[in-house]
């Protein structure tokens, strides 16, 4: 079917029933009300920030543990059945995070997010990328997914205000908890109905199209030979390797940045001229919700352009390479910025640190218009049956990259300043470069 009849004449998969379903998922996915809070959250009920850091790197190692086996237990026993076990220990980690006021339940609540987050990541984009390739549009992968997720970064833009309006109006940050749960539900429900046919790999011959299960025809040990014979293919290739640790140094360094956004706004908050008679959380609250909203729609619009980056660069691995040496060269500028603040005189941090949140923007742009782009070229270098293996192998690699760099960044920042720290970490990723530089198909 030609994608024109399938999508419309101007590329938009408004035309194809499975998009609505698919963008849903990512929207309801990213109304994660605790988000812009959680930090706040946890240093309102006492914790010092080692004990915020124990619980980030549980979260973290969890999920690197349970990365490869929850991206197995999807390409074998389904991905439907993965999302859903990921939604309900991300809504036992919100209720655990709401009723309890302790260390030991929010420990738990912190694995919870990890099991979670492993067991989501990859699994939906290889889910999207099944269905394309069962309709046979698959060569359109970048546009349709740079669609699916400017639909997630519009949900992570109204996530933004609705949190800052419940921490606005009532001052509870544990109550964007609990309301987090009721998109988390809704979005359970749309999983669970989502055709048969996408829950397994498909599989050309077996009928999948019509929704038979390969299962009832094939023993649990041949599905498991047959995938364990894909991945070995998969590791051994080169431009695989290359592929999936650019994307994982770039955004497990991406990770590493965003939390030091909440303190510059935070700087920001506490030294603009305006909103003087509110008390400081109010006004936390408005510089968050606000820069928050905005970033997102920018970043909403840019996965939706991340197609035409590609055909603008010609060709995929140009485009990632680009965008790799730009991101790290703005992380720089943002920390540099910051520097510059610590040597001029003391009113010059409210600009400061105005530009430095600027620059952080731009970097939330550019990881968004990578996403698609990476998804994309993975998808061309890995069988399908090993799809969602591929990204829980990428996923991996950026949680560790994360967990290692984390600390590190932050004893930087701690001796010699967030600029520093910033400035750091963007060396860092051009030392990563040469390492995950990807051919481009002339370069032998």
């Amino acid at each position: 079917m030609p994608w024109g009849d399938t999508l419309g004449e101007s590329g938009y998969p408004y035309r194809d029933p499975m998009f609505p379903r698919f963008a849903l998922y990512g929207f309801l996915k990213n109304l994660r009300f605790y988000e812009p809070f959680m930090v706040l959250y946890f240093l309102s009920l006492g914790f010092s920030y080692t004990e915020i850091g124990v619980l980030v790197s549980i979260q973290m190692v969890s999920t690197t543990l349970i990365e490869i086996p929850s991206g197995v237990y999807a390409d074998v026993f389904g991905r439907k059945k993965a999302l859903l076990l990921s939604f309900s220990s991300y809504i036992a980690a919100f209720l655990t995070f709401y009723f309890f006021r302790a260390f030991l339940p929010f420990a738990v609540a912190m694995f919870l997010l990890g099991l979670g987050d492993a067991f989501r990541t990859g699994t939906h984009k290889a889910l999207i990328l099944g269905h394309l390739r069962i309709k046979g549009i698959l060569d359109r992968k970048v546009d349709y997914y740079g669609h699916t997720r400017a639909f997630s970064q519009l949900g992570s833009a109204i996530n933004s205000m609705i949190a800052a309006a419940l921490v606005f109006f009532t001052g509870d940050y544990g109550l964007v908890f609990l309301v987090a749960t009721v998109p988390y539900l809704a979005d359970m429900l749309n999983i669970a109905t989502y055709p048969k046919y996408l829950d397994l790999p498909y599989r050309p011959g077996n009928k999948k199209e019509s929704g038979d299960r390969y299962s009832r025809r094939e023993t649990l040990r041949a599905r498991f030979a047959s995938l364990k014979r894909d991945f070995v293919l998969m590791l051994s290739n080169r431009d695989v390797w290359r592929g999936v640790f650019n994307s994982s140094a770039y955004d497990g360094g991406f990770e590493v940045a965003k939390h030091y956004l909440q303190p510059i706004l935070k700087a920001v908050a506490i030294g603009m001229p305006v909103f003087l008679y509110l008390d400081g959380r109010q006004r936390v609250a408005v510089v968050v919700g606000v820069v928050y909203f905005a970033l997102y729609l920018l970043t909403s619009l840019a996965s939706s352009k991340a197609g035409k980056l590609e055909k603008r660069a010609g060709r995929l691995p140009r485009a990632i390479n680009s965008t790799f040496l730009v991101g790290a060269g703005v992380l720089f500028m943002a920390g540099a910025v910051l520097l510059l603040s610590d040597v001029w005189p003391a009113k010059t941090g409210f600009y400061m640190a105005s530009i430095s949140a600027g620059f952080f923007v731009a970097l939330y742009v550019l990881k968004n218009i990578r996403r698609p782009l990476n998804v994309g070229y993975i998808t061309e270098q890995v069988p399908e049956t090993t799809t969602a293996s591929a990204f829980s192998v990428e996923s991996l690699l950026k949680t560790a990259i994360a967990a290692v760099l984390a600390p590190l960044v932050g004893y930087v920042a701690d001796s010699m300043g967030i600029g520093v720290g910033l400035a750091v970490l963007s060396v860092l990723l051009m030392i990563f470069y040469p390492l995950c530089r990807i051919r481009n198909g002339r370069d032998g």
